[in-house]
């Protein structure tokens, strides 16, 4: 069997992975895993069911890469895709939307913060995190495609199946919303 280097491309890691190729599978994995982590646990606002659902996306992706079809989408658009499916699933299971517990959050402290200032900021964090968990799943998607992955308007149009101009269209309103929302919160 070929040695595999990490520097393979996605489409010949791919292929060799639905040859039953572990090795080249691990590599897409690898690079895959953390954004695929990042914008599941911003879904989930949970730690745990983000580390649950993160492998089932993977294991899900393992059992039918061998049917993966290239319609000219990059591979992280159908892992997304997976991942998006699977939240939508854990969403209506759970039938309410989760919040991030208080001693989850990460705590910045920066050397000269006074308390107040760490205390209002993190009050901050927190209200804006209950406006986006608020918003229908497609806006949580958009927000998290475009500022946690930074992706472009037609990567996020691919990952989720709509023009480059609706995904533009999508993101104005939603911005719209959230900043009508955060501002009745204040």
């Amino acid at each position: 069997m070929v040695r595999i280097v990490p520097e393979l491309s996605d489409e010949i890691a791919l292929k060799l992975a639905a040859q039953g190729d572990q090795e080249a599978f691990g590599i897409l994995y690898e690079r895959y895993v953390s954004r695929i982590y990042s914008y599941i646990y911003y879904r989930t606002g949970n730690q745990h069911d983000a580390e649950d659902l993160t492998a089932r996306v993977f294991f899900r992706a393992l059992r039918h890469v061998e049917n993966y079809k290239d319609r000219g989408l990059p591979l992280s658009a159908w892992l997304y895709r997976i991942a998006h499916n699977l939240v939508a699933n854990w969403h209506r299971d759970n039938s309410r939307r989760k919040e991030i517990p208080l001693d989850e959050i990460i705590l910045v402290r920066h050397g000269g913060d006074l308390p107040e200032m760490v205390l209002i900021e993190n009050e901050e964090k927190e209200n804006l995190l209950k406006v986006l968990h608020r918003l229908p799943a497609d806006r949580q998607q958009l927000i998290l495609l475009k500022f946690v992955e930074h992706l472009s308007n037609a990567e996020i149009g691919q990952v989720m199946g709509r023009s480059e101009g609706a995904v533009k269209s999508l993101y104005h309103r939603t911005l719209l919303s959230l900043r009508d929302e955060f501002n009745h919160i204040l």
